[in-house]
This record gives structure tokens, sequence and C-alpha cells, in this order.
């Protein structure tokens, strides 16, 4: 058995989000009061809702999308949070889980729950994270202190809140990600646990090496544009990044993981978090297989934002959406 040690820094606080707890709390606050009082015609939190996706730029642009599935999220009676992320900072196959004993907030420490990791590293499936890679990981780190917000809206006392347990998901093909669903299925099912899925949407821009364009609005003809049609109008290029979007927010919210799969070779969308959702998929899709209840185990989009509204090559921008999935 392999004893978690140390705390992992806030080391995107003061840059990506605010480092001051109380500026941050009411900044969170403010994000989650500008969510509807209904949402699919429930109050949030959405019973039931125990997994949700959600992005992880910094708050001052994915903040507001990100409040969506966070009010959606039901952490009533929940002991544990499965935390699953891409990976950003090093190159890796399979998934990986970290060697830390909490990782930090401005608001304070989260517990890993070393019981569980050391349950999926038994497995022999997992591999263990690098330091320096789950560091610097940010597409964990930017939902921990929502994470420790809705905790604080949901248990009395600190000595009640849930563990964590971060899973760092690569790149892995449509067999690899069934592989690591089914692994993940039986914790899903459990009432106990919730899941959070980090994932950015489209990165659009000569700088993410992603210029994809629908001419007349068929995908169909999809084909990357360059500076010689720079700025088209049948649709705008935000137009046709939102439908690029939206074939990809169908095919999450369809519940067949073969289709996001099939989808993304079809677009190449850049979706960053497309292995955790991967994988999040095959174990939802595990459990609707078990289950006469269509209203379960699907994604239901309910938020969907851009960093900007590209009209020209020359521009960029980065698309975020929030869903939650009845369990």
């Amino acid at each position: 058995m392999m004893k978690l040690n140390g705390t992992r820094e806030a080391g995107k606080a003061g840059s990506w989000y605010e480092e001051d707890a109380e500026i941050l709390s009411e900044q969170l606050d403010g994000f989650l009061d500008n969510v509807p009082a209904t949402i699919d015609g429930s109050t949030p939190p959405i019973p039931g809702a125990k997994v949700i996706i959600a992005p992880h730029a910094g708050y001052s642009y994915s903040g507001p999308c990100a409040a969506w599935a966070y009010k959606c999220l039901d952490l009533s009676g929940a002991k544990r949070i499965f935390l699953l992320g891409p990976s950003h900072t090093y190159y890796l196959r399979g998934c990986a889980l970290t060697k830390f004993a909490k990782y930090a907030t401005p608001f304070g420490d989260l517990t890993v729950d070393e019981e569980v990791v050391q349950a999926l590293r038994d497995t022999g499936e997992f591999q263990d994270m690098t330091t320096r890679g789950d560091e610097d990981e940010h597409s964990l780190e930017m939902h921990l202190p929502y994470i420790y917000k809705r905790l604080t809206q949901t248990f009395a006392s600190t000595s009640e809140y849930p563990t964590l347990v971060p899973i760092l998901v690569g790149d892995n093909n449509r067999a690899q990600e069934k592989q690591f669903g089914a692994l993940l299925a039986p914790y899903l099912q459990d009432p106990d646990n919730v899941f959070v899925v980090s994932s950015d949407f489209c990165h659009w821009g000569a700088r993410f090496s992603y210029t994809a364009y629908t001419p007349g609005g068929v995908v169909e003809n999809i084909a990357s544009l360059t500076y010689k049609n720079r700025k088209p109008t049948d649709p705008p290029i935000h137009e046709s990044i939102k439908l690029i979007d939206q074939l990809s927010i169908n095919a999450i919210a369809g519940g067949h993981h073969d289709d996001f799969v099939d989808n993304l070779k079809k677009t190449k969308n850049t979706v960053c978090g497309r292995h955790p959702i991967g994988v999040t998929m095959a174990a939802l899709e595990i459990l609707a297989n078990n289950s006469p209840d269509a209203n379960k185990y699907k994604f239901k989009f309910v938020q969907y934002q851009r960093s900007s509204l590209v009209e020209e090559y020359a521009d960029s921008s980065v698309s975020y959406a929030s869903a939650y999935a009845l369990v």
C-alpha cells in the first residue's frame, strides 16, 4: 500500500482565480446567484444530478458558465467526489492517480480518499501522476474552489465534507475509454459518490491549430480556414464554431459513447476533456443498459458560452459548456 503524502498547493490562485478567500467567495456567490432559480423545471440543486461537466478556464472566462453545472450538482449525502480531468502538462496514456493526501484551496484543504485511490491503484490499470504534472494541472485545480463553495452550502460542518478522488485521464482510444468506464461504473452507481468532469469545448484559432469552418453551415463541407478566406460570412466563423460544438454536445447528450468518439473523428473538434467525458459516458452507458429509466444516465446541457465571438481568421476563442446527468 502506498501512503498518500503532502498537500497539493493551489498554484493557480492569484492568477487564474482570486487568492483572497473572501473575494473569491463573493465572486463564486455572484456567479451562482446569476443562475436562474429554475432549471429544467426543477429548483437547483437538481435531485439526483450526481454527475456534471463543467469548464476549467480562468474564472473571468468560464466561471459564469461553470456556475450552471455547480448549481445543478446534487451533493446531498455525498461521501466522495470523483474529479476527472485531462492532462495538459505531460503526455499520458491510460489514467493516473494523485500521490498527494490533500488538495489546497483558498478556503481550506480537501482530503483525498486514500482507501478509494488505493483500491483503484490495486486494479493495476492506473498510473501515478507525476508530482510536477499534478501540481501544474489546471483542469483539476480550477474545480476545487467551486467544489469547496458548494460543500459549504450543503454541509453544516467540515467534518461532513466528502473526500476527493482526483483522476487524470490520458489520451485513450475508444476501447480504452470503455475499459476505464467499466472500472468506474460501480463507483458511479454508488449513491455516496458524485462525479465532476472537467472540460472546455472548441479551442478555435491558428494558435490552437484548429480553424475548422462549415461553409453554408453544412458540416459535410468542413474545411480549415486560411488567411486567404479570413472573414467568411455564410455563416460567420462564430456561428460555425457553435455548429461544430452543437454536434459534439448532441453526441454527448445522446448517451452513446461511440457516437461521441465518431463525432470527434469527423469534426476534429478540440474538446480538451474529450477523454474524461468519454470515460464517463462509457460508465453511464453501462448503467443505462441496465436501467429502464430513460431520464437517467444521459447528460443534459444547460449552458453554452464562448470567450469571444470570432469573425476573422486572426481571432481565437474557447467554448464552454455545462451539463448534468441524473444517476
